[in-house]
């Protein structure tokens, strides 16, 4: 029969109810409906647990942008490079390719190459009798100028060279048979797509040459990642503070 049950300054109401897993009769407590006064002090067994539950703050410098369902990781040099994160070190990659670029399309192979051997040699045999002058009239004892460069250890090792070559042949391998079944017609959409894309790039031959056709494609490498995540920033910038209100 159900009768009152006292436990500190709050009064509970327990009954006899059957278990079906015991053939006692374990008595169960009923927690009366609204704010208790015993969740600060011990409650006996058998008690119902108060569950818990947790409280989530949004925090702007601690959310994670996720973008398409995933989160995608930054890292690599080329992405780093072409996303511009270092400054100075995508200005001078840029910078000397474009160089390059722009003087294979003025000269010759052959005169670009002299043209930098040159230019580094002068720059070597300048450092180097600049750095003996200046021990001579300053009678110190520094030696070399570039003796750290010269003491480092640049030979290849034949266990890294052969992991370089075996990792290239799996590649080169897997070009060579795709390139076969192309020419053979295994796959005859296959093939007639590559001859549509050649088709196209005769045209495109007959406009720009291919020195051309490699700068126009450094100068987007470096622009459209830049320009499509400033703008892709920007425009999803109301939709996350609209989403945060």
């Amino acid at each position: 029969y159900p009768f009152p049950l006292s436990l500190g300054s709050e009064v509970i109401r327990a009954e006899v109810l059957p278990s079906p897993q015991s053939s006692g009769t374990p008595h169960r407590f009923k927690r009366p409906a609204g704010p208790s006064t015993m969740d600060g002090i011990h409650k006996p067994s058998g008690y119902p647990a108060v569950k818990a539950h947790a409280v989530t703050t949004r925090c702007p410098q601690l959310r994670c942008r996720h973008r398409g369902g995933k989160t995608k990781a930054r890292d690599g040099s080329v992405h780093d490079l072409l996303y511009w994160r270092d400054v100075k070190k995508s200005g001078m990659v840029f910078g000397a390719i474009m160089v390059l670029l722009l003087s294979l399309a003025a000269f010759s192979i052959i005169s670009v190459v002299s043209y930098l051997v040159l230019s580094l040699l002068t720059v070597t045999i300048s450092f180097r009798i600049y750095k003996s002058v200046m021990q001579a009239v300053q009678k110190s004892d520094e030696g070399h100028p570039f003796k750290a460069l010269l003491d480092q250890d640049i030979t290849l090792s034949s266990d890294s060279f052969q992991k370089k070559v075996s990792s290239s042949l799996v590649h080169i391998n897997s070009a060579l048979k795709y390139i076969v079944r192309l020419f053979l017609v295994e796959d005859l959409i296959d093939s007639l797509k590559l001859a549509l894309f050649m088709w196209l790039m005769t045209y495109v031959g007959a406009v720009f040459n291919g020195i051309t056709l490699l700068i126009l494609g450094v100068l987007v490498a470096f622009i459209a990642p830049v320009v499509y995540e400033k703008y892709k920033d920007s425009s999803q910038a109301p939709r996350s503070i609209k989403e945060e209100n």
